[in-house]
């Protein structure tokens, strides 16, 4: 469905990989993976971590501007498609007012733990996000230039089953 062609590596992932992990720590208060070596090996272990991390920048309709190499898989899209798609396109019509609710208290507040709700694959797959921890994504000026999400645990619905366990751990 994808295809990885180190694109971590880019100049504008390494450059936004740095302000999500930096962005992670100054609201959460410790890092969101260790932070060795540069900044393009710090944006290949981002992009490859066995989490998944989004985000999307502050348009009026935010538009997903970062989707690691499991978050293209769970969400079944290219880097490319990945990057052109409306942000609440990943949660199905009936689920968007609480999504962006809790966009909201995460604007307010900075960052939000815990999260827990539904989204859907660019294929339609179902699955309940579980444990997602949603931030503020800031400049070195502190200015809000997106916001992000990261979880490592997730369970597909399919209407058809009870439900299928789908999660990569993190640690």
């Amino acid at each position: 469905m994808h295809e990885t062609e180190e694109i971590w590596s880019r100049p504008s992932v390494i450059e936004w990989s740095q302000h999500l992990l930096d962005s992670y720590r100054h609201w959460i208060g410790r890092e969101l993976l260790p932070r060795a070596g540069s900044p393009a090996e710090q944006a290949c272990a981002l992009f490859l971590a066995p989490f998944v991390v989004v985000s999307h920048g502050i348009e009026a309709d935010p538009i997903l501007n970062y989707g690691s190499d499991l978050a293209l898989r769970l969400w079944e899209t290219s880097w490319e498609e990945f990057r052109r798609t409306p942000s609440r396109l990943t949660a199905e019509p009936v689920n968007r007012a609480e999504r962006e609710r809790l966009l909201e208290q995460a604007r307010t507040r900075g960052f939000v733990e815990r999260y827990r709700g539904v989204r859907v694959s660019s294929q339609g797959r179902r699955f309940l996000v579980d444990q997602a921890t949603v931030w503020n994504v800031i400049d070195s000026a502190g200015l809000q230039i997106g916001q992000a999400a990261t979880f490592s645990g997730w369970t597909f619905l399919q209407p058809a089953e009870p439900r299928d366990q789908g999660s990569a751990d993190r640690d």
